[in-house]
């Protein structure tokens, strides 16, 4: 049966009808969702109860040691740790003898192992685009530290997009790293992925983060080549956290320097000579003993996922995301004044199921994003909201001037609220839905009511609400 409000004309959406078989998933494994509205696929995925069963199945069955020997349990450890490798490569279609799979703590870890090792320099660059998650502007930190040059190619216009004409130009001043979203955690924009070989041309590595793009989208690595492509396993499919990946190209791992060593990572080392052999393989950036007991659950979380279709996920959101940005455009006061102010592309072509908006009050002005958080955690609601850890989006949604923000770095200020009063904010962020695995037409109507019903011609009252520490 499908899910949707009382009235609702299924025919309104091509496509969707043909999802109902998520619609069956959903009552059959998680049930647990009929109890909340959730939208928040873009912060995490939710995890299925049969994979609950299988990790208890499995650790219930035998005893699983320390991979790093080779007894018994170690053995089996490890085995199971390379059949997920496999398992990773096949889900981007990554040819093995050119992807190696490094299993790390998040996409963020994976991030950090390209920036402390890329061979960053005097005459290098690093090109990121204004739209980037922080775990990625974060490696502008080692490319200064060494000398290199950074340059950012900000958003521009309502749809927050990057232009491909200012990111050539960035790409034509040197040679380095270019790392850029396939999708944006913050408005839901799908960057061109013919831009790695754009970069290749201009003789860059790139960084594609996957993050946000590889719950709903296919990734295939044998006709797409980025070098470096950050993951995080728990966005794919909810479980297991605390486990992401690092796929590389081989060449361009063997190009990363790590700045130290650790246990797991060296095939000979010497305490009193003072050198040290790192292992040959991707192992020789997996610090300290791995995650064995929860890395085998990315191997069922992806065979979860291909029996479901990827292609099936993928229609089901974009339906859904036409009908999120149908609604929120529908949302009026009285006087016909929008309700809601969306920020990146207002129709469905060339993005996925994240979108951001602020809530107008009757006057106008944008209802602080804090009153909102209050407002729907007490009906039940899980969205997100804030800056997302993605400032360049933000500040093109806002429309913050450059010259603005340059003179802010130098500012004292002690608090968040205090940054947003210099540069005259109205809010200290949006509001973020998303969309994912087995959302459907119920969680997005129920949004929509509760945003007409809540602020409807109304001025919402923030008082009481407790100052922002952080973006």
């Amino acid at each position: 049966m499908l899910s949707a409000s009382p009235g609702f004309d299924v025919d309104l959406m091509p496509g969707y009808a043909e999802t109902r078989r998520l619609d069956d998933l959903r009552a059959a494994e998680y049930a647990y969702l009929d109890a909340q509205t959730y939208l928040d696929y873009t912060g995490s995925g939710v995890a299925a109860a049969a994979q609950i069963r299988a990790h208890t199945e499995r650790l219930s069955g035998r005893c699983y040691g320390n991979p790093h020997s080779e007894n018994p349990t170690s053995s089996a450890s490890t085995a199971l740790v390379e059949r997920a490798r496999r398992a990773v490569l096949a889900f981007f279609n990554a040819d093995p003898e050119e992807y190696a799979v490094v299993f790390t703590q998040n996409a963020t870890g994976a991030c950090r192992l390209v920036g402390e090792g890329y061979p960053f320099g005097r005459g290098g660059r690093l090109v990121l685009t204004g739209d980037n998650h922080n775990s990625v502007n974060g490696i502008r930190e080692f490319a200064r530290a060494r000398g290199a040059e950074v340059a950012h190619v900000p958003v521009g216009g309502p749809d927050l997009r990057v232009a491909e004409a200012g990111l050539a130009a960035a790409l034509g001043e040197g040679r380095g790293l270019l790392a850029f979203p396939a999708q944006s955690n913050f408005s839901g924009v799908r960057h061109p992925l013919s831009w790695v070989d754009l970069a290749h041309a201009h003789g860059y590595d790139v960084l594609l983060d996957a993050a946000a793009f590889a719950p709903a989208c296919r990734l295939d690595l044998n006709r797409i080549r980025p070098d470096f492509v950050p993951v995080s396993w728990y966005k794919v499919f909810g479980y297991p956290t605390g486990v992401g990946s690092l796929v590389a190209r081989r060449e361009a791992l063997a190009r990363l320097r790590r700045p130290w060593f650790a246990g797991g990572t060296v095939q000979a080392v010497s305490a009193l000579g003072g050198w040290h052999v790192l292992a040959p393989d991707e192992t020789a950036f997996e610090d300290g003993t791995p995650n064995f007991l929860s890395i085998p659950d990315v191997e069922f979380g992806i065979h979860w996922i291909e029996d479901i279709g990827m292609d099936l996920v993928h229609r089901r959101v974009g339906c859904l995301t036409s009908l999120l940005l149908r609604r929120l455009a529908d949302l009026r006061h009285a006087d016909g004044s929008p309700l809601v102010r969306v920020y990146g592309p207002e129709g469905p072509d060339g993005r996925g199921g994240t979108v951001a908006f602020n809530v107008l009050d009757r006057r106008g002005a944008v209802v602080d994003e804090r009153v909102v958080a209050r407002d729907t955690a007490a009906a039940g609601i899980s969205i997100r909201t804030g800056c997302f850890c993605n400032p360049g989006a933000g500040e093109g949604a806002f429309e913050i001037p450059e010259h603005a923000l340059h003179r802010t770095a130098n500012l004292r200020v002690r608090t968040l609220d205090d940054y947003l009063g210099v540069l005259g904010l109205p809010s200290g962020g949006a509001v973020r839905a998303s969309l994912g695995l087995v959302s459907n037409i119920a969680d997005v109507e129920h949004l929509i009511a509760f945003l007409g019903a809540r602020y409807a011609d109304r001025e919402p009252d923030g008082a009481g609400l407790r100052p922002r520490e952080r973006c």
